[in-house]
């Protein structure tokens, strides 16, 4: 089915405008996309994009081709869910999720069972560590959660979903510094080292030797942000892709200095059961939702 997977990533492509970020939401490397894309214009005997350097837009064959293939994706996925059992009743779905990514699962959730109303699909939210206890006990099938460093056990699969960059927060109104001068002069917000996230925050900011003023520590990620658009410290955090951070007036996004910490965000689940036609289409919307 390798048309289909090079679909998937062309309307990827054309959603995001970019190989680079295709890339990252297909868990692919870049040069695997470039190469799907060129296969699709090979077989269809044209060029779907227009290039300008690091730019990818769609030409006028690849907009019309679009819903085409957003169609056939769409075929292509009914089958799935038939072929999965999901036209009969598989019982309760229990996942669980970060809190920054229930509203994105619940979306999820919502467009699968417009499709397949039959479908009991429950979400909680918790933290990673708690949440994947829960899926190794099976008392829960799945959970969206922060990825660490390692080996898993053979008896669960992951599956990434997407990640995020680690940043600086800081009050818009801070006089301008580096990012090393502002982690140093201002007080230091910090998310909770027992958490995963707080683990990634730290490894960041070991990574390049920062000094903190730390003042603070909290478990939760806009409680944080508040605090800074309140101009009390700065945080280092992982950009949330459906957070307004960088939009927001009172507060001011700074990329890490030489930094390639991100925060990793997938689906935990055990290796085999008898859900995971449902858990495979959630992460499919759930990436789309994202």
């Amino acid at each position: 089915m390798s048309t289909i997977r090079f679909l998937r990533t062309f309307v990827a492509v054309a959603r995001h405008g970019s190989f680079a970020l295709a890339a990252e939401q297909m868990a692919l490397t870049q040069s695997a996309v470039s190469m799907q894309m060129r296969a699709l214009e090979t077989e269809f005997r044209h060029e779907l994009f227009d290039r300008c350097g690091r730019s990818i837009m769609l030409n006028a064959m690849g907009k019309s081709l679009l819903p085409h293939a957003q169609q056939l994706l769409s075929l292509y996925e009914a089958m799935k869910l038939t072929a999965g059992g999901l036209e009969e009743h598989v019982g309760p779905v229990s996942i669980g999720a970060i809190e920054s990514v229930v509203g994105a699962l619940a979306e999820a959730a919502a467009h699968l069972k417009i499709a397949r109303p039959n479908l009991d699909v429950r979400i909680m939210a918790a933290k990673s560590v708690d949440l994947a206890a829960r899926v190794d006990a099976g008392e829960i099938d799945a959970a969206v959660i922060i990825d660490t460093p390692g080996r898993r056990p053979a008896s669960v699969q992951w599956t990434p979903v997407y990640s995020e960059p680690v940043v600086l927060l800081a009050n818009a109104n801070m006089v301008p510094a580096s990012v090393p001068e502002l982690l140093k002069t201002q007080r230091f917000l910090r998310f909770d080292r027992t958490q995963r996230t707080g683990v990634v925050i730290d490894r960041a900011i070991r990574k390049q030797r920062f000094k903190v003023n730390e003042f603070l520590e909290l478990n939760s990620l806009e409680g944080i942000a508040e605090l800074v658009r309140q101009g009390i410290g700065v945080a280092v955090v992982p950009l949330l892709r459906r957070s307004s951070w960088t939009r927001d007036d009172a507060l001011r996004v700074l990329p890490l200095p030489q930094s390639d910490v991100r925060r990793e965000v997938g689906m935990l689940e055990r290796a085999q059961h008898g859900k995971m036609a449902v858990t495979a289409a959630i992460v499919r919307h759930l990436t789309e939702a994202i």
